[in-house]
C-alpha cells in the first residue's frame, strides 16, 4: 500500500436532503470536496460548488454518463469508469480505497455505510478500486482499470470543426493502446468526413443514439477554462489547442495530421490558392482593414486565382461585419467538408487564421500560411509560415489568467473598447504576410504562374 494519501474524489453519502450540498455544508481536504447527498442519483458535486448557477445554453453535443455504474461487484456493489472511477455502494459498513495503479498512490479513502463514491478527476488515470467490508483485512472489491475489448466512449462534445480535427487522432492512439472497442460520438459532418478513414473506430453522430449504452469507460475532449483541472491533467492553454486530447487520454501527444480522403478529381484546370478568412469571433479575425485586399492582389498580379471558401461569404455582429475580401472569388457556401478537402487538395497552397478550415487544409498536407494574433504559436498545429506581430498585445487565448467569453462577439480582455482593441492581428501587415508567401513559394519550388 502506497503512503502518499491523496484527496481526489468525492462521498456522496445518504442525506436527509437531495438538494445539492452547499459550500458552507462541504468538508474539504486538500483541495477536494466531499459533500452529503442523496444515494438516488449521481451528483455533479464540483458543478454543484464551483460553477456559477447561472443557467448556461444545453449543449446537443454531450452524451450523459449511465446513472447507474455498468459492472456489477460482489454484495450489489457496483462500479465503472464513466468520466472518472465510479462506485455504488448499497447499505452496508464499507471501506472504499480508490488508487492510481501506475504509481500506488491512494487518491482518496472513507468509510461509509452507502451511496457514490465518485474521483474528482475525469481524464484517464489507471485507477485501482478497492472496497472491504470494514474490519475484514482482504477487499471484497479490488479492480484496476483495463480497457482492453471493453466497450468506450469518447466524447467530442463540440460541433466545431477545428477542435474535432485536432483531436481525433489521439482518440485513435487511445484504441490502439488499449485495444478497446472505441465509440467517438461528434457532429454529423465530422462522421461523413472520417469514418471511412478509421474503420477500427465506430463513429456516431450525436445528437442521436449512441452505439454503448453501458460502456465500461468514458473520456469527455474539450477546451476547460477557469482553472478546471478536472477534465485535464494540464491546463490546455499551456500545451497546445490540439495536444490536450493526447493529455486527457493520456497518449503520446505528438501532433499528427488526421487522415482524410485524398486523390479527389482536379475541377479548375487554372493554378489557384484557397483563402478561408471568417471566424466565430472579431479576436479571430485578421483586423487589419487593408490586409486581404493586399494579399489578393498580389496573389492575382502573380497570376493565381485566389478562391475564399468560407462557409458565409459574409460574418458580423451588431455594427460590425466581414467580407469577403476584394477580387477573391466567391466559392462560399455551407457544403459536405469533402468538398472542401477536393478544393484545397489541388491548391498551391493555403491561407487562413486560426480557425476550422485551417485545421481542415492540415489534413490534406498542402503548405498552409496563418494569421493569428489572439493565439500565441503553440496553440495549433505547426507551420514554418505562421504569421504573428512580436508588437503590442498577443497571446490572450492562451493566457491561462483569461478565461474566453463565447458569448461575447467582440471579446478583447484587456483592450477592448480602446484604441488597442485587437492590436495583435492589427500589427501584423499585408507586406508581411506576403513576405510569408514568397517564402513558402520558394521553399515549394513554386513559379509565379504569370511565368509559366
Amino acid at each position: 500500500m502506497a503512503e502518499n494519501n491523496i484527496s481526489d474524489a468525492q462521498q456522496i453519502s445518504p442525506a436527509v436532503s437531495s438538494a445539492p450540498a452547499s459550500v458552507s455544508n462541504a468538508t474539504e481536504n486538500q483541495g477536494t470536496i466531499a459533500v452529503s447527498s442523496s444515494a438516488e442519483k449521481p451528483t455533479d458535486v464540483t458543478a454543484s460548488v464551483n460553477v456559477s448557477a447561472q443557467k448556461q445554453p444545453v449543449n446537443p453535443f454531450i452524451v450523459p454518463v449511465p446513472p447507474v455504474p455498468t459492472q456489477e461487484g460482489p454484495m450489489g456493489i457496483r462500479y465503472d469508469f464513466n468520466d472518472g472511477a465510479r462506485v455504488l455502494l448499497p447499505k452496508g459498513k464499507w471501506h472504499v480505497q480508490i488508487e492510481d495503479a501506475e504509481s500506488d498512490n491512494i487518491i482518496f479513502v472513507c468509510d461509509t455505510e452507502e451511496g457514490w463514491v465518485l474521483s474528482s478527476k475525469k481524464y484517464y488515470i489507471p485507477f485501482r478500486i478497492k472496497v472491504w467490508i470494514q474490519g475484514e483485512k482482504e477487499p471484497i472489491l479490488n479492480h484496476t482499470l483495463d480497457l482492453k475489448g471493453k466497450e468506450v466512449q469518447l466524447k467530442f462534445p463540440v460541433g466545431t470543426l477545428g477542435d474535432i480535427i485536432g483531436w481525433l487522432t489521439y482518440a485513435e492512439r487511445f484504441q490502439q493502446k488499449h485495444q478497446c472497442a472505441a465509440e467517438l460520438t461528434m457532429a454529423g459532418n465530422m462522421v461523413e468526413l472520417f469514418a471511412a478513414q478509421y474503420p477500427q473506430l465506430f463513429f456516431t453522430e450525436v445528437p442521436g443514439k449512441v452505439r454503448f449504452e453501458r460502456p465500461y469507460a468514458s473520456y469527455t475532449l474539450g477546451l476547460f477554462f477557469r482553472g478546471n483541472d478536472t477534465h485535464q491533467p494540464i491546463d490546455f492553454r499551456q500545451v497546445g489547442l490540439h495536444k490536450t486530447a493526447g493529455y486527457i487520454l493520456g497518449v503520446d501527444p505528438r501532433e499528427e495530421a488526421p487522415r482524410v480522403k485524398l486523390g479527389n478529381e482536379r475541377k479548375i484546370k487554372e493554378r489557384y490558392v484557397c483563402i478561408a478568412t471568417k471566424s466565430s469571433s472579431q479576436a479571430k479575425f485578421w483586423n487589419n482593414g487593408y490586409g486581404w485586399e493586399q494579399v489578393v492582389a498580389y496573389l492575382k498580379e502573380i497570376g493565381y486565382r485566389v478562391l475564399c471558401i468560407d462557409k458565409e461569404p459574409v460574418v458580423g455582429h451588431k455594427y460590425v461585419w466581414n467580407r469577403m475580401p476584394h477580387g477573391a472569388e466567391d466559392f462560399t457556401g455551407n457544403i459536405p467538408l469533402q468538398e472542401r478537402v477536393a478544393l484545397i487538395e489541388h491548391a498551391d497552397f493555403f491561407i487562413g487564421l486560426s480557425s476550422g478550415l485551417s485545421w481542415l487544409a492540415w489534413c490534406t498536407h498542402k503548405p498552409i500560411i496563418m494569421i493569428s494574433g489572439f493565439t500565441l504559436p503553440i496553440c495549433e498545429f505547426y507551420t514554418p509560415y505562421r504569421v504573428y506581430s512580436s508588437h503590442g498585445c498577443k497571446g490572450c487565448w492562451d493566457d491561462v489568467n483569461v478565461n474566453f467569453d463565447h458569448y461575447d462577439f467582440f471579446w478583447c480582455p484587456k483592450f477592448k473598447d480602446t484604441d488597442r482593441q485587437y492590436e495583435c492581428t492589427r500589427l501584423i501587415t499585408g507586406k508581411q504576410v506576403i513576405g510569408h508567401i514568397k517564402q513558402l513559394m520558394k521553399d515549394h519550388h513554386l513559379t509565379n504562374p504569370n511565368a509559366n
